[in-house]
């Protein structure tokens, strides 16, 4: 039996959460491992941002018990040891599904680090069966190479994301378009599934869609773009517009698009690789938004990014977090999080 069978779906990020569970970095995966200090800090402040609104389980291993227990003091953050390899629980977690009963399941993806690209990968990809074990929900497991920074729903039966990522030959390289399909909407109880062409140059994720566009409400699709001809990310946002508005959602709605200025390019100073800067990678919790911003050169559009989701979510407190923290180590505040709806049975 798949979700679908049994009446479970995947619910909107906007949905009210239960809770979020966010993975304590790992120093000996990090690409940077001479910057984990730094990086501890930015989950720290990402972790206490969405305490604010919402409870936090911290993903850790054994070994990092007694420096979080000096860390977090808050009623709100509490700690599950579960030994991982790497910290991106967005990506090697669980997808929580619901009933409209409010009864709780969740997807477990296989997990190949983002294609191979980061061994080894063998603690994560038993990670999002033990959260779903340690809270007593259903485990439905998926025959598909999938990490959840590649897939948007809008909660009313429509699923983004992009060809670069889901069709590339280093996940389910035995699987047509077709059958990718077809098991996306088995587990996650979709209809319509949009595929852009690309997500943003130089995304080590081979083009995560929630780096480029997401779903805001059903119908409205925030994108962020590229104005300046001369960047690697003009065409790939053009093309990626021009897409979505020819298309219509499950139930048939032409999209509102709702353009967002992209931050300045920005180039690590030693080894030239480009951040893969995105206002997109924000997290919703209840009742506020978390929201990496730049600094610097990109204060500008960060007060501009402020200001857009504050003008679409006038009941939801922006939070800012500094999106410069972790994003030397290739992902940001969406890539670290995965939500748990509020369900009857938890």
């Amino acid at each position: 039996m798949y979700p679908t069978n049994l009446n479970y779906t995947m619910p909107a990020e906007w949905v009210k959460h239960s809770r979020t569970y966010i993975s304590w970095p790992v120093q000996s995966s990090m690409c940077y491992p001479e910057d984990y200090e730094t990086v501890c800090l930015g989950y720290t402040e990402i972790i206490q941002a969405i305490a604010e609104f919402e409870p936090v389980t911290v993903i850790a291993n054994t070994t990092n018990s007694e420096k979080l227990s000096r860390i977090f003091q808050n009623e709100r953050v509490e700690f599950i040891y579960i030994d991982h390899n790497d910290a991106w629980l967005r990506d090697n977690g669980p997808t929580f599904l619901i009933k409209d009963t409010g009864e709780l399941a969740g997807v477990n993806w296989q997990f190949n680090a983002w294609g191979g690209k980061y061994a080894p990968w063998n603690l994560d990809d038993l990670v999002a069966p033990q959260i779903l074990n340690s809270v007593g929900v259903k485990c439905f497991d998926a025959p598909l190479v999938m990490e959840g920074g590649s897939l948007h729903v809008d909660g009313e039966g429509t699923l983004l994301t992009t060809e670069q990522c889901l069709l590339n030959p280093n996940r389910n390289p035995e699987l047509t378009k077709e059958q990718i399909e077809a098991e996306l909407k088995k587990f996650l109880n979709v209809q319509k599934i949009i595929w852009l062409k690309k997500g943003l140059d130089g995304d080590e994720t081979d083009g995560h869609i929630d780096n480029i566009a997401c779903f805001v409400a059903p119908g409205k699709i925030l994108i962020q773009v590229c104005d300046d001809p001369e960047d690697e990310n003009y065409q790939i946002t053009q093309d990626n517009l021009k897409l979505l508005e020819s298309e219509t959602d499950a139930l048939g709605r032409k999209f509102e698009l709702i353009p967002i200025q992209q931050p300045p390019k920005l180039c690590d100073v030693e080894t030239g690789t480009r951040y893969t800067l995105s206002y997109l990678n924000f997290y919703f919790v209840n009742g506020g938004i978390i929201l990496p911003v730049f600094g610097g050169e990109a204060a500008e559009t960060d007060g501009l990014a402020v200001q857009m989701l504050g003008k679409l979510f006038p009941e939801r407190r922006i939070r800012t977090v500094n999106g410069m923290a972790i994003i030397r180590e290739g992902g940001n505040v969406h890539c670290t999080t995965q939500q748990m709806p509020e369900g009857g049975d938890v």
